[in-house]
């Protein structure tokens, strides 16, 4: 009988050194965000660099909603699993942190073994945005208590001022996007934004991340943008959802001979 797979064992400290020395404004991280261990062996197969979980995935495969629907146990055993199976460093995205402490936080996201994480300013719980203080405050006693653990977070602040229904000014943005910054975020992550003379303004304020979208701005560009982080959010499991229900389709309709499809010349290429 074959032994199980021993959990790869991450050193954080490490990790978090190389994840962060992958955010280069000009010559960008490219993240194919991944939701469970299957995904993360993949994308490491692919020749990523590091390994970053999506929520609007990650909740779903677990059977859930998105925004603030995930219970932290749930979030924390998936990046936990995703971890175990990878060498590469692991950024998970964990919405609004779940209204942990920031010690709390970090013991769990180091328990899960990724170095990183988004903390998006959207207060799921009483509506709209959290304060910008209040958010900054968070981030430095966050980056504080990674610290003291003895690793430094990367920590991805996510700007939700752009979000489709609720979108506030783009000076607004920026003023989040500053504080964060000086508060010890790493990256901050306007989402999206799609504008090029905004996106310009965020990089002149240091690391960001753009989410990249097919038929917008071309991914070079956006490097020559000077755009540190990019990453394409639930893309790649919408896409592998959309090929799921195509094959299903096509298995349930059959051809004229009584045949179903043929997968082979695909699967065995």
């Amino acid at each position: 009988m074959n032994e199980p797979t021993k959990p790869f064992v991450h050193d954080l400290a490490v990790d978090a050194a190389k994840l962060r020395k992958l955010h280069v404004p000009g010559n960008p991280l490219i993240l194919a965000n991944v939701w469970d261990p299957t995904s993360a062996r993949v994308v490491e197969a692919a020749g990523m660099s590091a390994i970053a979980t999506a929520s609007n995935a990650l909740a779903p495969v677990n059977g859930y909603e998105d925004h603030g629907h995930l219970p932290p146990d749930v979030a924390f055993g998936a990046t936990r699993r995703i971890a175990d199976v990878v060498t590469l460093p692991v950024t998970a995205d964990l919405e609004d942190g779940y209204g942990l402490s920031p010690k709390e936080f970090v013991d769990r996201l180091a328990e899960s073994g990724a170095c990183g994480a988004n903390l998006e300013d959207s207060d799921y719980r009483a509506g709209g945005l959290v304060d910008i203080g209040r958010q900054a405050e968070r981030i430095t006693a966050i980056k504080a208590a990674a610290r003291a653990r003895g690793f430094d977070a990367v920590i991805n602040a996510r700007v939700d001022v752009h979000f489709p229904g609720r979108e506030r000014s783009l000076d607004e943005g920026l003023k989040r996007a500053r504080s964060y910054l000086e508060a010890g975020a790493d990256c901050v992550y306007p989402i999206f934004l799609s504008e090029p003379s905004a996106i310009r303004q965020y990089v002149a304020l240091g690391p960001t991340n753009i989410v990249y979208a097919p038929g917008s701005i071309a991914l070079a560009e956006l490097g020559r943008m000077g755009v540190a982080r990019i990453s394409v959010g639930p893309m790649l499991f919408r896409l592998l959802l959309k090929r799921l229900a195509a094959a299903t389709d096509a298995l349930r309709r059959l051809d004229d001979a009584g045949m179903g499809p043929d997968w082979n010349a695909e699967l065995w290429k």
